[in-house]
């Protein structure tokens, strides 16, 4: 196995009885930060309690930062920090005896338990609010307090659940720098797990995309995004359907979002045909650009490749259905 690579399976599977959780998962991260996507059963979160060591595979076998999954999963757990989705705070707990205590289950005496509590606080924002009872905060506080609870053995690697559930702007504005801080500054690795893709974006700069068990993408956004072909995105005021019908009847490849026109650039004369076109049907056009795609449209692409019908982020959470080719 490669010095480089933290994290590596190979054929991983898991079985809960006849249900395939996971497909021979074959993974190979480097340090940094790498985002988790995918629908709901996809299998993210086997796949993070395999490297964690929580369960037993059922076949393959892997190593988180040198050490065997199936049979060294105590000391993994002593490096990971992981920050889940769900409520795992004691709302009876001030925050300090919260962050505290959750050092001492990972092994550090009272004495250094406490000092990293009151670090760790303040770097997540809560120093001043750090003797107050968990059941008088906020959303926001509470998810920083569970990132402080990840945080207070400084982890090598940082697994998040969906970071900025529940967040508002400003909350989840902090979040997402924090866990940026936390790999730029720091040099440690975060995955994170979400459903909302900008905030994925702004974090991770690779992607996991898991489906139906099995590991289909594990490249950089960059990358991906090269392989989706430019577009014009066409901004335009009334007849948007007569539009996008004369756009068709031209030859172009259209993709619609209300009065929102992405053209596909077949050639140095796409400009001239959309214009052209516009003025023929008798339709407006406010705006007209080269379009640089982003993370949703990575998504998208890559779940219509996999013969699913995804409309946007908000079916992220539902079960898709594939019949694709794999894409690697």
């Amino acid at each position: 196995m490669s010095e480089d690579l933290i994290i590596q399976t190979q054929n991983l599977r898991k079985l809960y009885g006849p249900h395939l959780a996971l497909d021979d998962a074959n993974l190979s991260l480097s340090r940094g930060a790498i985002g988790v996507l995918g629908p709901n059963g996809a299998g993210k979160s086997t796949l993070f309690k395999c490297l964690l060591g929580l369960i037993t595979t059922t076949s393959g076998n892997g190593t988180v930062l040198g050490f065997d999954i199936r049979t060294q999963g105590d000391l993994i757990r002593s490096r990971i920090g992981y920050m889940p989705e769900y409520d795992s705070l004691d709302p009876s707990l001030n925050a300090i005896d919260q962050v505290r205590y959750s050092g001492e289950l990972l092994g550090m005496n009272p004495a250094q338990a406490m000092q990293r509590a009151h670090e760790v606080l303040e770097y997540v924002g809560l120093r001043d609010q750090r003797y107050r009872k968990i059941e008088s905060f906020s959303t926001g506080m509470k998810q920083a307090t569970k990132l402080a609870c990840a945080l207070v053995h400084d982890p090598e690697i940082l697994i998040c659940d969906e970071p900025t559930n529940g967040l508002d702007q400003r909350s989840r504005k902090f979040m997402l720098e924090t866990l940026k801080r936390t790999v730029d500054d720091g040099g440690g690795t975060v995955l994170m797990s979400s459903h909302v893709m900008d905030d994925v974006q702004e974090v991770c700069d690779r992607i996991v995309m898991m489906h139906k068990g099995k590991i289909v993408v594990q490249r950089s956004i960059e990358d991906l995004a090269r392989q989706i072909d430019r577009e014009i995105e066409v901004v335009i005021w009334g007849g948007a359907s007569t539009m996008e019908n004369a756009l068709k009847e031209s030859g172009l490849s259209v993709r619609r979002l209300g009065r929102v026109m992405r053209v596909t650039i077949e050639d140095e004369n796409t400009i001239g045909l959309v214009i052209e076109t516009a003025a023929k049907v008798g339709v407006q056009v406010r705006e007209l650009r080269e379009y640089e795609p982003d993370l949703e449209d990575i998504f998208l692409l890559i779940m219509e490749r996999l013969g699913s019908h995804v409309k946007g982020t908000a079916d992220l959470m539902t079960e898709a259905h594939t019949g694709g080719e794999r894409i690697v």
